[in-house]
């Protein structure tokens, strides 16, 4: 099963299973690897390494910036042959590109932007992820006073959301149709964080919130958390399908979760990770677009996945997929979800 979903992704990269290099190692650092999606995305990735021949060795920043460049140089010393980072923070993880630079080293940076032509980005569509969830939530609540949970201030993908969300509801602040309330960074996207700033959010507006744009499913749980502290169920929006916040979407208490299918994510990054270890420039990665769009207008090489929203009338998708059991997804869920008929 693994080799079949493998070689669909190696298709839909357009790599040729020929040209993949075998025998080498490619070093993950991981940001914080204690949110649940990143054991997804490190099994796709572990997955496509070993069906290729390849081996697998990582480190786990736990929310440090500086301890991942200290990881990024174990990686080096244990021999990696090309770098992943899942970068904690967009500025201090320069020096970590440097050295991989001197040394030889490729970097692809995963998920989150390294803004910097050296490395390769390859990521879901955030600002459409953005736009997705704010579409989603704002199809219940087109008006009213809405709070805006976003995630971690040194992670670029918090600001591609948030200009995803306003492409959609922008024009809706402008008329006062819709009425921002509250709008807070979590540090570290932690759920803690996302709940106290909610709080302080509805104690501000003496819980008159009518709905949440989160940036995040983790967030998107210890926003509800707080809603359900004071009696209040309003539509909120998260994104990266987490078990606990599909399950959410059947019971009613999340309006949307945006899966961004890690397995095709992680898949992608190994492949990717392999082609550049064994030579391959970094405009020669099949289906590489050129992209811009970052903060400083670096020029870089990148590919950018679909996500797709998933909601109480499509929860199926990702039960048909595998990426939930039926019994997980539909624990306690409220009439009228059909996947859970």
């Amino acid at each position: 099963m693994q080799k079949t979903f493998l070689a669909a992704i190696i298709a839909a990269a357009g790599f040729s299973s020929a040209a993949l290099a075998e025998g080498l190692t490619i070093g993950v650092s991981w940001s914080n690897f204690q949110e649940e999606r990143w054991k997804t995305d490190e099994a796709a990735i572990k997955g496509a390494l070993e069906a290729a021949g390849n081996t697998y060795i990582s480190a786990d920043a736990q929310g440090s910036a500086a301890k991942q460049l200290t990881d990024v140089e174990a990686l080096i010393a244990q021999g990696a042959d090309a770098l992943i980072i899942l970068a904690m923070d967009k500025d201090a993880i320069g020096p970590a590109v440097d050295q991989a630079t001197a040394e030889g080293i490729p970097v692809v940076g995963y998920d989150r932007l390294i803004e910097d032509n050296r490395a390769f980005y390859l990521t879901f569509d955030n600002k459409g992820v953005g736009r997705i969830i704010a579409e989603s939530v704002k199809a219940v609540k087109p008006d009213g006073n809405y709070a805006i949970i976003k995630g971690d201030p040194g992670d670029p993908n918090a600001g591609f959301l948030l200009e995803g969300m306003m492409e959609v509801i922008g024009a809706d602040v402008d008329a006062g149709t819709i009425k921002i309330v509250g709008e807070a960074f979590s540090e570290g996207w932690k759920p803690d964080n996302a709940q106290a700033n909610m709080e302080q959010i509805l104690t501000a507006n003496n819980n008159a919130v009518d709905a949440v744009l989160a940036e995040n499913d983790g967030m998107a749980g210890g926003v509800i958390a707080a809603l359900q502290a004071q009696g209040l169920t309003v539509p909120v929006g998260g994104q990266d399908g987490d078990l606990a916040a599909l399950n959410r979407v059947a019971r009613g208490t999340q309006t949307v979760s945006v899966w961004k299918d890690s397995r095709q994510l992680g898949a992608a990054a190994a492949e990717i990770a392999g082609a550049l270890a064994g030579g391959a420039a970094l405009d020669a990665v099949p289906n590489a677009v050129k992209w811009a769009g970052g903060e400083k207008g670096v020029e870089m090489n990148a590919i950018f996945l679909a996500p797709t929203p998933i909601t109480k009338d499509n929860l199926n998708v990702v039960i048909d997929a595998g990426h939930i059991s039926k019994e997980q997804a539909c624990e306690g869920a409220t009439d009228g979800v059909a996947a859970c008929q």
